[in-house]
């Protein structure tokens, strides 16, 4: 697309007025129903991961730094300012693969919306549960269309989207949190802009990828902190020719479409395509284990009975997570797509238990996914980023059966009870059963809590 620089900022400003001006009641009642689940979940995500060594790293890093004891470190005894919990609990959420992601959008958008969003709610104590729940819809609606805007070009260049996307995600819920007026919105969203950063190289072993939601949920809340404040950002943020984040982080503009930001906001609900995990490795990764367990249930196969598989996705499936495997840390085996279908094959599942240290180096593992190959097809990188994780698969085993699977998506969202029953895993690594079943009750209830301060410190350990 091309366009010229006559200074509006119709979208920016279109996405902050539908930020500011979001009310509860505005929401339909199957959004509320989901934000409520999607929160829930992650917050078991980042219970589970308070104790990974690359979350204790940080947390002891930034402890000895901060003398701040504002706000809360999920599961934990920990308190820190309001920025580094961000940092931190963002962290924790995207710490081992396990949170939601909007596939078309490319974007883990809990990790980066909701540790913001309650550090502006410790910071002002009495936030009503309606309140705290439109500004999480505010913040899970604004990160995928700008995903949706960049197109799959952008993680196919290399940047992290889950990192650089976020910060508009994390600035809008917090901006909403703070009830900041269009104008000072806009402002948020400038200074999150320039703030966005996440290079997709972190993917192949480097504790840093774990870090990334952290820093765009922080730099979110630095911007509307900031703005509330009256200082100012990147008013066409979006629109701007020149530096704007749209034309920087693409390589033409021909491979952005502005028209998605606003398109149908407040009418079409970005919110009710987030979809949750039920492996615990990177989204990409999905359709084919969940084809692979559809050809089990056709034609039981096991490890022993692979001669070869075949992947074709793709482009960005296939740079993504179609690499060859080398151990390099947990991170590069939760990614690898021949990895995890490795891990499925011999292991029977790919969760939380399957992924430790010693998993890294498991020789298994490592020549199962020697047999597994992932390959482009153009005409699936054709069919656009609605597509991103569509997939081929044809599994040859030894006595000569090929066996075919296509599919165009994982798994749907998943029921209640799955999801509540995700958490309760999680969260057992952490919580007993009654600390459980108070923030199970306290998230479903949100619509009717008159302050959300006693969730917050149900999530705190100390």
């Amino acid at each position: 697309m091309s366009m010229e620089h006559t200074g509006a900022n119709p979208q920016t400003r279109g996405v902050a007025d539908f930020v500011s001006g979001l009310r509860y009641e505005a929401i339909p009642a199957e959004v509320l129903a989901r934000i409520k689940l999607l929160i829930l979940d992650s917050f078991g995500c980042a219970l589970y991961g308070a104790d990974l060594p690359w979350s204790q790293i940080l947390m002891k890093t930034l402890g000895s730094l901060d003398t701040s004891q504002s706000n809360g470190i999920w599961g934990t005894g920990r308190k820190l300012s309001a920025p580094h919990a961000a940092l931190v609990n963002g962290t924790l959420v995207q710490s081992f693969e396990l949170d939601d992601v909007h596939r078309q959008g490319v974007l883990h958008v809990g990790a980066v919306t909701i540790p913001a969003l309650c550090a502006v709610a410790e910071l002002n104590p009495g936030m009503t549960g309606r309140e705290f729940l439109t500004a999480a819809v505010a913040g899970y609606e604004i990160g995928p269309r700008v995903g949706m805007c960049m197109g799959q070009e952008h993680i196919g260049q290399g940047w992290h989207s889950g990192a650089t996307l976020g910060v508009f995600s994390a600035a809008a819920g917090a901006a909403r949190g703070l009830r900041l007026s269009p104008e000072q919105t806009v402002h948020a969203l400038g200074i999150a802009g320039t703030q966005s950063a996440g290079l997709m190289a972190a993917q192949y072993g480097a504790m840093v990828k774990r870090m990334h939601a952290g820093r765009s949920s922080q730099s979110g809340l630095y911007g509307a902190l900031l703005a509330s404040n009256g200082f100012t950002g990147i008013e066409d943020v979006f629109e701007s020719p020149y530096g704007g984040f749209c034309s920087t982080f693409s390589r033409s503009t021909d491979r952005f479409n502005l028209d998605e930001l606003t398109s149908e906001l407040g009418e079409r609900f970005e919110t009710l395509r987030i979809s949750l995990k039920m492996y615990s490795c990177v989204g990409s990764n999905h359709t084919t284990l969940d084809s692979i367990r559809e050809m089990q249930a056709r034609h039981p196969f096991g490890a022993a009975d692979i001669d070869r598989i075949v992947v074709y996705g793709s482009q960005v499936t296939v740079d993504h997570c179609g690499w060859t495997y080398t151990p390099n840390g947990l991170t590069g085996a939760q990614l690898n797509l021949p990895y995890c279908v490795a891990t499925l094959l011999l292991e029977g599942d790919v969760f939380v238990d399957q992924f430790t240290d010693a998993a890294v180096t498991d020789p298994a593992r490592m020549a199962l996914a020697e047999q597994v190959t992932v390959l482009h097809d153009p005409a699936i990188t054709a069919r656009g980023s609605k597509f991103r994780h569509a997939v081929r698969v044809e599994v040859h085993l030894k006595d000569g059966t090929r066996l075919d699977e296509q599919r165009d998506a994982p798994r749907a969202f998943a029921s209640d009870e799955e999801i509540i029953g995700k958490f309760r895993n999680l969260a057992s690594h952490r919580f007993d059963t009654a600390r459980i079943d108070q923030l199970i009750e306290r998230v479903l209830g949100l619509d009717s809590a008159a302050d959300v301060g006693p969730l917050l410190a149900a999530l705190w350990a100390g």
